[in-house]
């Protein structure tokens, strides 16, 4: 196998965390408010749904080929021509996610901190310190996340504490006033966001306790539900109606805190930790795209691609989407739908193909390589 690392898979359900909080944390409960209304904390327990059924996939998928990511036993399932156009699909797809996030965060960190720095520096100074931790290989990454993820939790824990008095409950009333369909609506931009656990198809061969993996999996997954549902409540009881005019609500709530009026503009302690939880997103996705490439390629080492595969990151961040308007309809009205195929369908069609041929050749077993 091209990675040497083992990591244990509590490590692997603790990476996975800020995969899918990162950025969503940030940009999602505008958009799920928009359709969700007083329903919004409602929406991410329906998406939660597209996040357990990549981890059952992928964990059935890796008992038939255990030694191998999905790119690899993508062309055992499908023939080499058709397993090597899927992998280069999931190329593009994870360059694509990453290149987007990197957007979101650029953004951001320019409009609410550093409006007067270039945004490809924002950008390049966060892909440089990723493509490090990636040459680093697995064991580097899921160390880091494992000392940074608790600081993130806190953080969050933190906020809600100190805006209790600012919350208003009465906000989330009437609920279900139009019935389900609004919460559904508002489930469909952080479904896409939960499909990006199929990532740990490129986790499950490097497992040290391969047995834990899909209890892992669903622990991360119900961890991203909780902080959600919590996320959703707390903008919720502080915005009321307006929380979709808001563009980064959890922002925009960090500068409510006020205490005794001396502990005020906590909203820099936030982004710290923010940063933090973006910078492990972008470093597993990162690797998965290297592991992706390397693999396609049939390399014996992946490091040396790492920079040429983080600038491209940038590159897509840039170019991927004109302006403001065009990035915000691709990340709640194509993403979603581009995910699901890309990170539910396609790996179903593996699965189901993979168990219609082991009852027609039961004998025959995925090798690893």
């Amino acid at each position: 196998m091209i990675e040497k690392g083992k990591i244990s898979a509590q490590q692997m359900g603790i990476m996975m965390y800020p995969v899918i909080v990162g950025t969503g944390i940030i940009s999602v409960p505008a958009a799920t408010a928009k359709y969700a209304h007083n329903d919004l904390w409602l929406s991410p327990f329906w998406a939660s749904f597209l996040g357990f059924i990549p981890i059952y996939i992928a964990f059935q998928l890796h008992k038939f080929y255990p030694k191998q990511t999905i790119i690899q036993y993508s062309e055992q399932i499908t023939g080499r021509i058709l397993g090597k156009i899927l992998g280069f699909i999931y190329l593009v797809f994870y360059i694509q996610m990453n290149g987007g996030g990197i957007r979101i965060y650029s953004e951001f960190i320019n409009g609410a901190f550093l409006p007067k720095t270039p945004q490809i520096l924002v950008s390049l100074t966060m892909v440089l310190v990723c493509s490090f931790a990636v040459r680093g290989g697995i064991e580097v990454l899921a160390r880091v996340a494992q000392f940074f993820i608790p600081l993130y939790v806190l953080s969050i824990v933190i906020l809600i504490i100190l805006l209790l008095p600012e919350l208003d409950y009465k906000n989330m009333l009437p609920i279900l006033e139009n019935g389900l369909m609004p919460s559904l609506k508002g489930s469909i931009v952080p479904g896409g966001w939960f499909a990006e656990f199929l990532l740990v198809a490129f986790l499950f061969p490097y497992l040290s306790d391969t047995e834990k993996g899909r209890k892992w999996g669903k622990i991360s997954v119900f961890s991203v539900l909780i902080t959600f549902i919590v996320t959703n409540f707390l903008i919720l009881f502080l915005f009321g109606g307006t929380t979709s005019r808001y563009l980064y609500p959890l922002f925009s709530a960090s500068r409510y805190i006020s205490v005794a009026g001396f502990l005020e503009h906590l909203e820099s302690i936030l982004m710290a930790m923010w940063v933090a939880g973006t910078f492990i997103k972008f470093s597993v996705v990162l690797y998965a795209i290297v592991l992706c490439a390397a693999q396609l390629l049939n390399l014996s080492d992946y490091r040396p691609i790492v920079f040429p595969l983080g600038f491209l990151n940038i590159l897509f961040s840039m170019w991927g989407t004109p302006n403001k308007m065009v990035e915000s309809e691709y990340n709640f009205i194509v993403f979603p739908i581009y995910s699901f195929f890309v990170q539910i369908l396609i790996p179903l069609m593996l699965l189901i193909i993979a168990v219609l041929r082991k009852k027609r050749y039961p004998t025959s077993r995925g090798s690893g390589s």
